[in-house]
């Protein structure tokens, strides 16, 4: 049985939408040749575009044991998206780093974002996507997740 439209709330339809968002996001960089790439591929991509991080500090940021990031890490550089190397004052400290390839995916993601997001304006109006767009960026502001996304610290959900 359709769940009726008034009965999905602010929350809901906006979790939705953006699941649905990061889904086409996938399906369009799987195509561009990213087929390694999983959604949550892209929680350890955040902490790397400003360069390499220690798989503690990974570990801290993200919520989750060494041991996952070590595993998450070893995926991507078997895809070629990541490199591990030895931190260059403590050689038991490993750091993890985007290859060539990583930074390529996350020019791809964000070329795929924008393209969807076009594709939202001609649909549905530029003003109205971005009246969107700021009504969600004050509703992550009240419910206290600004300063995790400005800083590029979003966890995974649990």
């Amino acid at each position: 049985m359709p769940v009726p439209d008034d009965q999905l709330d602010f929350a809901v339809v906006a979790q939705l939408a953006g699941l649905a968002l990061t889904d086409r996001t996938l399906q369009r960089l799987h195509a561009r040749g990213h087929t390694a790439l999983r959604v949550s591929h892209g929680y350890l991509f955040q902490h790397l575009v400003g360069g390499p991080v220690t798989v503690g500090e990974l570990a801290e940021r993200l919520g989750v044991t060494q041991q996952a990031v070590s595993k998450t890490a070893a995926e991507l550089s078997a895809a070629g998206y990541v490199q591990r190397m030895p931190d260059a004052t403590d050689g038991r400290v490993r750091r993890v780093a985007l290859t060539e390839r990583g930074h390529a995916a996350v020019r791809d993601a964000r070329e795929v974002r924008a393209e969807l997001v076009g594709e939202l304006a001609e649909k549905l109006g530029a003003d109205r996507v971005e009246s969107a767009r700021r009504t969600l960026l004050a509703a992550l502001d009240l419910a206290g997740g600004t300063a995790a996304v400005r800083h590029r610290r979003v966890r995974p959900a649990r």
